[in-house]
């Protein structure tokens, strides 16, 4: 039943009044009201209401058909709104307010602000003059952007005499490119771009070419307002990779070293939207981007129509709030299809060198192309971020790392989530979300009730990028089952901890890491997530490491200010908490903490390993005899005590991180070249171990430098190849070499 009644209303009206219909201002606040509260019935008989109160509720969104027709001042602050288009209902609203509502962001103000044309004031601002510009400026140039996007690319696909099913290919086409391709504005407004040039290009087509948009009951594509989700089995995963045909024979070997300084060509880059959320250039954030920062998105520039994927997926254009099921998340439906039938098959001919003889000790297993972008064959644009094993199901406590681990890797990149059999390269998932970039994976183990309350324990995924959310897939049931919105602004790293299996740290650009607790789903998969802690960073935080020894006690984060530590305990009763200490580290003959730490791993129980995007700056530290320093007090800076000083490219380029194989001793980096650099530390880790062990004053080499074989795309070598990241399981049998052209690598050691 309501919580609304008649009565209440009489009774919250200021002043109180006898008949609805005479009321005009109107205190709805602090009554826990849900949407499904406002009772379009009740509500359509306050026609005099002027004023209304709903603040500190729990709206997430408006009823479509409220009719207050002469409603000029709105309170929604403090709910959890998700969504303001549905304001438009209200076109004499003069004053709105919609403060603390986590969901919101700066392309909501825009959106009222050209849904409302009597609108003057927002959150207690006078919008005026720039209402003015969004409604006329804004619209003038998108309009003509729009129209020159139909002339160049699709008037001529439209034959004089056409059929309705021609007008629905070719609308559907160009909403889809013109959403893509038209680009005007910062970056932090891309979402509202989007919204504004569809509804732009659905104008045209209407009016200037009688193209009727309503006509049909086709589904609309897409947008960041309601995504498209789909898992697709290893038959129809199989569809979109593009593997390597690999000759064995010796690898060709290169010169490994680069020019200092080298960065990324703008003219690499792709539009300012995309360029915006990419870890390549993370300041590109801020509503004010930097233009000379290195390495800028790697996306397509040219403007294409893209293919439609409605055939291969599944549209789930609910949103999951946290604690509610998703059950009606695609399942996995297709047709086999062999490899035969593909035909962008990539040839490899690794080349011997006389020049020097090598025991090699990983041999490439395959090359696959698994995260196009609306599975292109031709995409060696989209960039791959992230691979974790999968865990053992029976291993135990996990006491073990050799066998905690399966030869499945889940990778990501682009719009999709991949689990790969990395001996047989076969892609056995591959999980999709429309207009998610996906910059990191996790997984825990959590022992689930099942329906015949038996516990089973099963493997479960967190996936999170550009969009801030936290995508929880349950891979033995082929799907997503809730999403966490974690952040307003893209996730750089999410990580499970290892004690406890339901707390995840999820690291944003919004300058703040947070712990989650994602709670256990039951056999319905519902579930409730809880946030039980915040970290305050001074720069956006990159990567994220638990100290092995007390997970549950410290958190080492690499940021782009520096390397800091926190106290994650969670019985000192703080919920927000800035860092305790910052680490210093050499630069020339004095100390800094001021630089970019972009690869940060443990080696062990006690050394870490930190990567800065100086040249070639990879340093191994103690984390025990730097931390023991600090004395009791809050913020310190702390000088990192050096163990070693790893030999590395001389590139500057910022995210190539670096991993660690901790049972097997070894540190791997990937540089700008296609190259893997492998560490095998084993004679040197003992030393570091004893109180004194002093620092190695010589440069460690490289034990092996992997070299990318001469790899061939119809005829053509792939140029500037970055290896982003490099992860090899717990037992070194395998190494995943993630890449900036979409190019997913498998080595094994021999």
């Amino acid at each position: 039943m309501s919580k609304i009644t008649t009565e209440l209303l009489l009774e919250r009206a200021i002043p109180r009044s006898t008949r609805l219909r005479k009321i005009e201002t109107l205190n709805l606040s602090k009554l826990q009201l849900k949407t499904g509260d406002l009772d379009p019935r009740l509500f359509s008989r306050l026609r005099h209401l002027q004023k209304l109160d709903l603040s500190d509720n729990l709206l997430d969104k408006f009823p479509n058909s409220l009719t207050l027709p002469d409603l000029r001042v709105l309170n929604c602050n403090n709910n959890k709104l998700e969504d303001v288009t549905a304001l438009k209902q209200f076109p004499l609203l003069e004053e709105l307010t919609y403060e603390n509502n986590v969901y919101l962001t700066l392309n909501d103000d825009y959106k009222v602000m050209f849904l409302l044309q009597n609108l003057r004031l927002l959150n207690g601002k006078d919008i005026t003059k720039l209402a003015k510009h969004v409604r006329h400026v804004n619209s003038r140039k998108l309009t003509s952007k729009v129209t020159a996007h139909w002339e160049k690319f699709f008037r001529d696909q439209l034959p004089e005499k056409y059929t309705t099913e021609q007008v629905k290919s070719i609308k559907k086409k160009f909403l889809k490119s013109v959403q893509t391709n038209v680009v005007y504005g910062p970056s932090s407004l891309s979402e509202f771009t989007r919204w504004r040039v569809k509804m732009i290009a659905e104008e045209f087509l209407a009016c200037s070419l009688g193209l009727e948009l309503n006509s049909d009951a086709e589904p609309e594509e897409k947008t960041d307002e309601d995504e498209e989700e789909s898992t697709e089995s290893p038959k129809e995963a199989a569809e979109d990779v593009a593997q390597v045909t690999v000759t064995p024979s010796k690898r060709k070997r290169n010169s490994s070293k680069s020019s200092p300084g080298k960065k990324r060509s703008k003219t690499q880059a792709n539009t300012k939207e995309e360029a915006a959320v990419n870890p390549r250039n993370s300041s590109h954030i801020e509503d004010d981007p930097a233009p000379d920062k290195p390495r800028t998105s790697n996306q397509p520039v040219k403007e294409a129509t893209p293919e439609q994927e409605d055939e291969e997926t599944q549209n789930n254009g609910e949103q999951f709030p946290k604690g509610k099921s998703n059950r009606r998340s695609s399942q996995m439906t297709g047709e086999p299809k062999s490899q035969e039938q593909d035909n962008s098959v990539v040839t490899l001919t690794p080349v011997k060198n006389s020049k020097r003889k090598e025991d090699v000790s990983a041999e490439p297993l395959h090359f696959l192309q698994c995260h196009s972008k609306g599975n292109s064959r031709e995409d060696f644009k989209t960039q791959l971020w992230s691979c974790v094993f999968e865990p053992v199901l029976d291993s135990g406590a996990r006491k073990d790392p050799i066998v905690d681990s399966s030869r499945t890797v889940a990778t990501c990149g682009g719009e999709s989530v991949c689990l790969i059999d990395c001996e047989t390269g076969t892609v056995l998932k591959k999980y999709k979300v429309a207009t998610e970039e996906f910059f990191s994976v996790s997984w825990t183990t959590l022992t689930m009730v099942t329906s015949d309350s038996h516990k089973k324990a099963h493997n479960i995924l967190a996936a999170a990028g550009r969009r801030g959310i936290v995508k929880l897939i349950h891979v033995a049931a082929d799907f997503c089952y809730g999403e966490i919105k974690a952040h307003k602004k893209p996730i750089a790293t999410v990580c499970f901890s290892p004690t406890r299996e339901t707390h995840l740290f999820t690291a944003s650009y919004d300058k703040r890491i947070v712990l989650w607790d994602i709670g256990i789903p039951d056999c319905d998969y519902n579930f409730e997530s809880s946030q039980l802690l915040v970290l305050e960073t001074a720069s956006i935080p990159l990567r994220i490491a638990l100290l092995p020894t007390c997970p549950e006690q410290y958190l080492l984060a690499g940021c782009e200010g520096g390397c800091f530590a926190w106290n994650i305990k969670l019985d000192k009763g703080q919920k927000s908490r800035t860092f305790e200490a910052v680490f210093q580290f050499p630069d020339g003959k004095s100390m800094t903490t001021s630089h970019t730490v972009d690869g940060l791993a443990f080696l062990n129980d006690d050394v870490v390993v930190s990567k800065s995007s100086k040249p070639g700056c990879i340093y191994l530290w103690s984390w025990s005899r730097s931390f023991d320093a600090k004395g009791k007090g809050c913020q310190q800076t702390l000088s990192a005590v050096i163990l070693a000083e790893l030999e590395w490219s001389t590139t500057d380029m910022s995210y190539l991180t670096l991993s660690t194989c901790p049972a097997k001793e070894y540190v791997f980096c990937g540089d700008e070249k296609g190259s893997v650099w492998m560490y095998n530390l084993s004679n040197y880790t003992t030393a570091w171990g004893s109180a004194k062990g002093k620092r190695v004053e010589r440069r460690i080499s490289p034990t092996q430098i992997l070299k990318w074989p001469e790899l061939r795309v119809n005829g053509e070598q792939p140029s500037e190849i970055l290896v982003n990241n490099v992860v090899a399981d717990p037992a070194f049998t395998y190494l995943v070499v993630l890449t900036s052209v979409n190019i997913t690598a498998i080595w094994k050691k021999s």
